[in-house]
């Protein structure tokens, strides 16, 4: 009796020190975002390494660090330039700005180079920093390539920013302007900043890049993820699959995608929309 006392005793003990344990600086979300993720092996060159060195040649003092990231990630934007109709130069430029060369905490411990925060509708992995205001919410991914994909859709499927697909591919200035007027940032310099670096690491070379130019890149597939703060592998369909969607107030063709595991791509081209002008009550298909 005195022994099952003592063993009673000591697992009360146990689970008292174990809730009364310090919790984690860092905040992890437990929302779920499950969907077919698609993964570049290996991406296209589209001169990236001779557009360097041209530059290095032309100005040693060029900074290591933006040079490494443009030849690492120009093909990406160039991809993404042709998935989505953003200048390749603008996204390479966020990309340099907004994650500091890749180098940000942001970056390199969330992969997220754009800086996007959550916003309504975002059911992905979270972290918290502190930006704007304390413990501001951002966006975290499993791999840069979902960093850059999320940035064209977020451009994309939202209204605010609809103007700026009317510039030509090559207005880069028209574009980095643009972006500050709709929002996407605070700092008053953001406009001159990106063209600043446009111009300095001549990133307008790739806007001209064409698409039958880029080599052929393979994809792996990977099971469905369910990304949660211990990243789980699941390969359970969605319970609440809808085959439509009915347009409410407040709804972007970004948050419906978001909500219903579909790209923003996919989106316009099931329900065959010239724009992202949405109406309410509006039904969407959804496959």
């Amino acid at each position: 009796m005195k022994l099952q006392s003592y063993i009673v005793l000591a697992l009360l003990g146990f689970f008292i020190v174990s809730c009364g344990a310090k919790k984690n600086v860092v905040k992890a979300s437990k929302r779920r975002n499950s969907k077919q993720t698609m993964v570049v092996k290996k991406l296209p060159s589209v001169k990236q390494k001779e557009h360097v060195k041209k530059l290095t040649k032309k100005n040693p003092n060029l900074n290591k660090y933006t040079l490494t990231y443009i030849k690492k990630y120009a093909p990406l934007a160039v991809i993404k330039m042709h998935e989505f109709k953003i200048p390749a130069s603008i996204t390479l430029a966020q990309g340099i700005l907004e994650s500091g060369n890749g180098r940000s905490t942001l970056a390199s411990k969330s992969n997220n180079h754009f800086g996007i925060k959550c916003h309504r509708g975002w059911t992905g992995e979270r972290v918290y920093h502190d930006d704007d205001k304390k413990d501001d919410c951002f966006r975290k991914y499993q791999y840069v390539e979902h960093s850059y994909n999320d940035h064209s859709e977020f451009l994309t499927g939202r209204k605010r920013y609809a103007f700026l697909f009317k510039l030509r591919k090559t207005d880069y200035k028209g574009w980095a302007k643009g972006l500050k007027k709709a929002g996407y940032a605070t700092d008053k310099k953001y406009p001159k900043k990106l063209i600043k670096i446009i111009q300095t690491y001549q990133l307008f070379a790739f806007d001209k890049v064409k698409k039958k130019d880029v080599k052929k890149y393979k994809r792996e597939k990977r099971k469905p993820v369910v990304v949660t703060a211990r990243t789980k592998i699941s390969t359970k369909p969605t319970k609440n699959f809808r085959k439509s969607y009915t347009v409410k107030k407040g709804d972007t063709l970004y948050s419906i995608a978001r909500k219903n595991n579909i790209s923003v791509g996919d989106l316009k081209k099931i329900n065959r929309l010239k724009n992202n002008t949405l109406s309410i009550g509006q039904k969407l298909k959804l496959k």
